[in-house]
């Protein structure tokens, strides 16, 4: 099996070294080869979302660097895979060449589960966990890469895990990067809905597979609802760590 090149993306690195451990994990598990480049950074997101196009270029030429000789590159955040894929090409509108690499880019360029169930066609990743699961659809995988059933399918599989529906699961949760700071109040608004959802639900844990969302929920969660359990699909499915 050709390697995959993993992309890990800034939230995660920064906030949730633990869920990056988790991918990890889990691709070893399941004898899935890949390689790390050290020299990676941002994908340019924060820098496009804010407006701030040059800055964006910028990073987005460092990441086609680093990336751009690699025949699959992963990442386990629809966010980042949806700038790559969806935002590169017009990054690039007037220099021909870095759009037809940025191009190339966007199609050997997966979010994780996609990944994993369309591309390797795999399900059952051997996780175990007991007890109600509930999934929320990020926007980015959603509606930026149209990725749904495949982190559905993956929890399905999990053995001992019962995938129970929530109420306005496709529903942003209001974090939309610089939104939960400018609009702060909304954005409470918006993410004190989600968990309310999610705890008539009757679910264990919240489960999604974008950093962004994991940072807003958890926050709010663990200032709110500290005995409730979020958690990013990676950590599902790879399991608790002995340490």
């Amino acid at each position: 099996m050709t390697p995959i090149s993993l992309h890990i993306p800034c939230l995660m690195n920064m906030f949730m070294p633990k869920t990056g451990k988790s991918v990890v994990r889990l691709l070893e598990r399941l004898d899935i080869p890949f390689v790390y480049h050290e020299e990676q950074t941002c994908c340019g997101l924060p820098a496009s979302n804010a407006g701030f196009l040059p800055e964006a270029r910028k990073v987005a030429k460092h990441f086609l660097e680093v990336f751009g000789d690699d025949p699959v590159v992963v990442s386990p955040s629809g966010s980042c895979v949806e700038m790559i894929t969806q935002r590169y090409p017009a990054l690039f509108e007037d220099e021909p060449e870095w759009k037809a690499r940025a191009r190339d880019m966007a199609s050997k360029t997966y979010e994780f589960t996609q990944y994993l169930v369309d591309v390797l066609g795999v399900e059952d990743t051997g996780a175990t966990f007991s007890g109600k699961v509930a999934y929320h659809e990020s926007c980015s995988l959603l509606r930026g890469l149209g990725v749904s059933e495949q982190p559905k399918k993956l929890i399905a599989s999990v053995k001992g895990a019962e995938l129970v529906p929530m109420q306005n699961a496709d529903v942003c949760c209001g974090f939309g990067g610089e939104f939960s700071h400018k609009y702060s109040e909304i954005s409470e608004t918006m993410v004190q809905e989600k968990v309310t959802n999610f705890i008539n639900s009757g679910a264990d844990v919240l489960v999604m597979g974008e950093p962004g969302c994991l940072l807003n929920i958890s926050g709010y969660v663990s200032r709110n609802h500290p005995g409730r359990k979020v958690m990013h699909i990676a950590d599902l499915l790879a399991g608790p760590t002995d340490s």
